[in-house]
């Protein structure tokens, strides 16, 4: 089994309407995320899924400066943008295992689907 890890990097910016019962003020993250894509198999080439491919797809479903109070219809914690970025990978790629989504260098979320 082998898992290809891509990493992408964009900022964005959002507000939570209820943080800690109350409202936290716009401000942005430079966040970065990882995608975790597991298989058993190599192609003729030696290789799982290519890189690039994946990074240029990851690239298209980020929502690089925007504001993502206006992109998401749920609240944009880190949690639910993670779950979110997860979503869209897995419609691509179905062996899509987890996404990390790190808002600042100490801090971030892991989102791993149950079965």
């Amino acid at each position: 089994m082998w898992r290809i890890i891509v990493r992408e990097t964009f900022s964005a910016a959002h507000r939570l309407d209820r943080y800690r019962g109350k409202p936290e003020p716009l401000h942005g993250h430079n966040y970065r995320v990882e995608v975790h894509i597991e298989s058993r198999e190599l192609n003729d080439e030696g290789i799982t899924i290519d890189f690039l491919e994946v990074k240029e797809y990851l690239r298209k479903i980020l929502p690089d400066r925007k504001y993502l109070n206006d992109v998401y219809r749920f609240p944009t914690s880190a949690e639910n943008v993670a779950r979110e970025i997860y979503r869209k990978m897995k419609e691509r790629y179905p062996t899509t295992v987890k996404v990390v989504l790190w808002e600042t260098e100490d801090m971030g979320v892991e989102y791993v689907e149950v079965e």
